[in-house]
């Protein structure tokens, strides 16, 4: 094949579970597996990182939709715990446009492609929201109720390890 696409996580990045640090490992092998000096032709490895994709499967939305619909409470680990997000939209397109410059851009090797996400969001602050969206009112309609962090999770995520440089692509964002 040209080219393979090895999807990855926010969690890669200074990795707290098992999750986590099989991903950043499998980063590092597709890297150095794109980085062979070879001109023959051979795959290229892209690797993506993504954050948290709404409304996937295991996503914090459908969850809150659930509670919400049963009356609540919303549970949230932790009243400062933030995340990225992106769309299904946003995580197809970072796909896409990753191919398209592994398969353009030979110079590109080794780089991992992550979406401009902007700010990290408060889970807290999208619980409060939802529930607002459901034309109800936090802590009164539906509470909210802290459960703590679970073993292997971080409060805050972040896209980039301290030694990875954010460079810009030909792609906006």
């Amino acid at each position: 094949v040209p080219l393979m696409v090895q999807i990855s996580t926010d969690k890669a990045v200074d990795p707290a579970n098992v999750m986590g640090a099989t991903k950043r490992l499998a980063e590092s092998y597709c890297q150095a597996m794109d980085l062979q000096d070879d001109d023959s032709g051979a795959t290229r490895f892209v690797v993506v990182r993504f954050g948290n994709v709404l409304g996937s499967t295991g996503s914090v939305i459908p969850l809150f939709q659930k509670q919400i619909a049963y009356g609540g409470p919303i549970t949230v680990t932790h009243p400062d715990m933030t995340r990225y997000f992106m769309t299904v939209r946003e995580a197809v397109e970072l796909v896409l446009q990753a191919s398209a410059l592994g398969v353009g851009d030979r110079g590109a090797g080794g780089k991992i492609h992550v979406l401009d996400m902007g700010e990290p969001v408060k889970v807290m602050d999208l619980a409060r929201q939802m529930i607002r969206l459901a034309g109800l009112t936090p802590d009164k309609d539906i509470d909210i109720e802290i459960i703590g962090v679970r073993p292997g999770e971080k409060l805050h995520e972040r896209l980039l390890h301290d030694s990875e440089n954010q460079m810009p692509t030909a792609c906006e964002g």
